[in-house]
């Protein structure tokens, strides 16, 4: 734009801007301010040669800048106004101007009170315009000067604070052209508003070309190029202020810190570390923080609570930054005694406090502290901040709390996008989208912009309900707002489409997108494995490593597993190979996808060298190893890893103590469940949801129902659901149905809503005992009375309870009329139950059905074969023989191929002659 031309104050100009959305006329007059306002917008005349800031009140932010248009017409001589300093003018002459918007990416942010506050004044000063804060000022020219400089280094702060880049630009224009070139003060404006609003390229010209440079031009470009991601550019600015001899401020080594941080440059945080101690530093609250960010980030918790003791005076967020710290490195427990111990001295919570003890109370799965801190929240002024509410909202959605969920939300009173992607994302388990679309409903009536998060949340809930269509519709959606190649946004879709069994679809996504990701390659790999495309999943693989893209642990933990379910063991080594030569063997996440695939294919010595490789073992790979050697009957190996850990020194989490207590039940190894269990309680886990539902479930695997119902009892005043399902099933197992259905009726009375496994349990301990009666009519309540439509897993265990006491015309017209296609293992239950009651006729149709859905499996032919032996009809059961030896045979030879699988088809085989050994003898 051109500067503004200097022009006599003696005339009088009124403009008229048509407001484009409003159809309507607003009036700016000159001499004495805004003039009527008959629309939506009202004009600011604000210095900045040759520019006026036109604020939509509706938005509060700036609608456009545009250039000052010089009038033609000359006005007679008229008083000066005193307000605005300016004369009054003849209302004979006008001139109309439009005035053009800039474009959508130029449009800086202002508030109104800000420019208020920087209300403009014109006046005639050597015949040159003056930007002052106030009236005329006839006082000395230095007093001006600094009058001038506080009011553009003003603009320039709330430039910065709005990001808006064009505005600052033009202050800089201002500040050229006014003789501010070579202040300091205004200078390190400049660094800052260019750094802030995304320009840091700009922000390091004027750093260099300032002839004189103070402590905070060097802290404002090191913080600006750290906040920017330019994470080189600020060390090296750092260590020039080092050479320059002046001394680093906290600020300075602060941004330094969360350079490191970021990189997890260990080494180099210590140096940066060393530094601060030599300068005094160690006890200054801003830079405690950062050292307490620092070694929590870096997984050093112990470090930081060293830090956090030796501080003398810790604010607000020092306490903030060390229960960030537990949090960060998944010790939930002591960031909620951190947190409890705040209030006892006296340090008042901020909203960070409350954001960071509810992540505390995810991590712990300790609902009723939960509810203590909303207490808390709703007794101070934080409970009308939105993220302590999204918060809130996750905590009571981690613990399965929906309806106190949706309640906070109901009561907010202002949300933003991340509320209702929160609440949203809350139904990734329905099989249902209806909820979720009417959500989305309401969620587009309120005005809001659909992001990409929320548009990657709804995919994969259509993904996880395999509802297609809904699916579609959205994707018309995302296209219209433009969020179609975001990279989160094609992954979710190729999800969708590959859970969907449209993998057509998904490769015409995963095709479309110009410049791919590696988790546009992780996905189609996930999606490939999902619809058992094995070949397809290792040639995606083969194109990543070709197309130059970076791999992450995401990438060969699907690839192994397409390894391990394919069978692909020279395959996984080869892999292997491939991370032994880019030399990432030593990371963490990678290391254990590698003893995942070792021991699946059951090599246990590998998988624990594997883990020998690692310098450092965190809790995350422990956990993963043992439950990776307890998933694959490796109960030794798993207790052996948890002796190595505590002689290390380690410390289990609650996962551990799960993964050790479900170790402990399927090898019914009683003594060790005692033992681990006087270690969770000495370490505080035992009244852990997981822990304490794993506890009772060992007690009863391993015959002693009464330390399950003492376990239960210790722990059952988390009135949580997950504990009253463990136990109602160690009661079923038991044949304790009264005792099952007692508990159940007292969930009833604590005002506890009963879950799918709830009634799962409960449906199989009355078909265990032969309450068909009460099981139907448990069945029957869970609509009427609880709003819950019947999962499979529910219809199969009616079904189950039918069959197993003679219901089976009964079972049989359940499977024909359940809303979901019969699987493998509900036609295994019918025909068990033919078997039991002798029903030959109900026996063959059940494995017909059973072998059209698993032809390669003979277990419906030989409970078939048993059932016609026991009653006799020996030609049926030669009939069933002859088919379980041809499929026998197909499978043998389909096992000739795999190495170390050919005992296994021997096997089979000599059992099914056995079996027909049996039938000739009856």
């Amino acid at each position: 734009m051109d500067l503004l031309r200097s022009w006599s104050l003696r005339k009088r100009v009124e403009l008229s801007l048509f407001w484009k959305k409003r159809k309507k006329i607003q009036t700016v007059n000159s001499s004495g301010g805004p003039g009527q306002t008959t629309g939506l917008a009202q004009v600011f005349l604000s210095y900045f040669p040759n520019i006026i800031i036109v604020h939509c009140i509706s938005e509060s932010r700036i609608h456009s800048i545009t250039q000052w248009a010089e009038p033609t017409t000359p006005c007679g001589s008229f008083p000066r106004c005193s307000v605005w300093g300016t004369r009054r003018c003849c209302s004979s002459l006008r001139c109309h101007m439009r005035i053009p918007p800039l474009p959508s990416t130029l449009k800086p942010s202002l508030s109104i009170e800000a420019a208020r506050k920087l209300r403009p004044t014109f006046a005639r000063d050597r015949q040159n315009l003056a930007f002052r804060l106030g009236p005329s000022d006839s006082g000395h020219a230095s007093l001006q000067r600094q009058r001038r400089v506080a009011a553009l280094a003003k603009l320039l702060s709330i430039s910065a604070e709005s990001k808006a880049l064009a505005v600052g630009a033009q202050a800089h224009c201002g500040a050229v052209k006014l003789g501010f070139r070579d202040e300091v003060f205004v200078q390190n404006h400049l660094i800052n508003m260019y750094s802030r609003c995304g320009a840091l390229g700009d922000g390091l010209k004027v750093f260099g070309e300032m002839p004189q440079r103070n402590l905070v031009s060097w802290t404002s470009l090191i913080s600006g190029a750290v906040r920017n991601g330019e994470l080189d550019v600020g060390f090296r600015v750092f260590l020039a202020l080092m050479r320059s001899g002046l001394r680093p401020n906290e600020f300075s080594i602060g941004s330094v810190l969360k350079a490191c941080a970021i990189m997890e440059a260990c080494e180099l945080g210590l140096c940066v570390h060393g530094i601060a101690v030599k300068l005094g530093m160690e006890k200054d609250s801003f830079f405690g923080s950062s050292m307490l960010s620092l070694y929590s980030k870096l997984g050093c918790v112990e470090e930081a609570e060293h830090i956090f003791n030796y501080m003398e005076n810790c604010d607000v967020g020092c306490w903030n930054a060390m229960i960030g710290g537990y949090v960060l490195c998944g010790c939930g427990i002591e960031a909620m005694r951190l947190a409890s111990s705040m209030r006892t001295k006296g340090v008042i919570m901020d909203e960070f406090t409350f954001i960071n003890a509810l992540k505390g109370c995810i991590l712990w799965g300790n609902l009723y502290y939960g509810k203590q801190l909303h207490g808390l929240i709703m007794c101070s002024d934080v409970q009308f901040s939105i993220p302590v509410m999204n918060s809130l909202i996750d905590m009571y959605l981690k613990h399965s709390q929906e309806k106190y969920a949706f309640y906070v939300f109901d009561r907010m009173q202002k949300k933003d996008v991340i509320s209702w992607n929160t609440v949203i994302g809350a139904f990734h388990e329905e099989r249902d989208v209806t909820k979720v679309a009417g959500l989305f409903h309401k969620f587009m009536l309120a005005g809001l912009k659909p992001t990409e998060v929320t548009f990657s949340v709804l995919f994969r809930q259509c993904g996880n309900a395999c509802d297609l269509n809904m699916g579609l519709q959205l994707c018309c959606l995302v296209v219209h707002f433009g969020h179609f190649h975001q990279s989160n946004v094609t992954g979710s879709l190729i999800n969708m489409f590959a859970k969907c069994n449209a993998l057509l679809m998904a490769c015409s996504v995963f095709d479309s997108i110009l410049s791919k990701g590696t988790g546009d390659f992780n996905e189609l790999i996930s999606g490939y494995n999902l619809c058992c495309c094995y070949p397809e999943a290792l040639q995606v693989f083969c194109n990543l490593l070709s197309s130059g893209v970076e791999t992450n642990v995401s990438t060969f933990a699907s690839i192994f597993e397409t390894c391990v379910k394919s069978g692909y063991e020279k395959m996984g080594r080869q892999i292997h190979g491939v991370i032994i030569k880019r030399a990432l063997s030593g990371n963490n996440h990678i290391c254990c996808s590698l003893a995942k695939f070792y021991v699946r294919f059951g090599c246990p010595d590998i998988a624990f060298l594997c883990f020998d490789a690692l310098e450092k073992l965190d809790l995350t790979c422990w956990s993963i190893m043992i439950s990776t050697f307890n998933g694959s009957g490796f109960h030794s190996e798993a207790i052996r890893s948890l002796n190595f850990l505590l002689e290390a020194d380690g410390k289990p989490d609650e996962f551990i103590f799960g993964s050790i207590f479900n170790s402990c039940a399927d090898s019914s190894s009683f003594d060790r469940a005692k033992s681990v269990h006087s270690l969770a309680t000495k370490t505080g886990y035992d009244r852990h949801v997981y822990v304490a539902s794993s506890i009772i479930d060992a007690y009863a695997k391993c015959g002693d129902i009464a330390s399950a119902r003492l376990a239960f009892n210790q722990s059952s005043g988390s009135d949580d659901v997950v504990i009253f399902n463990s136990m109602i099933m160690a009661y079923a197992h038991h044949g304790l149905i009264t005792e099952a259905l007692e508990l159940f009726h007292k969930m009833k009375l604590a005002n506890l809503c009963p879950s799918q496994a709830t009634f799962i349990s409960v449906i199989s301990a009355c078909g265990h005992m032969g309450c068909v009666d009460q099981g139907c009519a448990l069945f029957e309540s869970m609509k009427s009375d609880y709003g819950l439509e019947p999962s499979p897993g529910v219809f199969g265990c009616l079904v189950d309870m039918l069959s197993r006491n003679g219901y089976l015309e009964g079972a049989k017209g359940l499977i024909k009329t359940m809303p979901f296609s019969p699987w493998p293992g509900i036609w295994r239950s019918f025909l068990s139950g033919c078997r039991i009651h002798g029903n030959r006729e109900l026996g063959e149709w059940a494995s017909q059905m059973l072998c059209q859905l698993v032809p390669e499996n003979d277990a419906a032919h030989t409970s078939l074969m048993e059932m016609l032996s026991v009653k006799r009809f020996w030609y049926h059961a030669l009939s069933s023989m002859h088919c379980i030896i041809m499929s026998l045979s197909a499978i043998t030879v389909g096992l000739k191929s795999l190495s170390g699988h050919m005992t296994l088809g021997r096997c089979v085989f000599s059992l099914s002659m056995v079996g027909l050994m049996a039938c000739f003898r009856l």
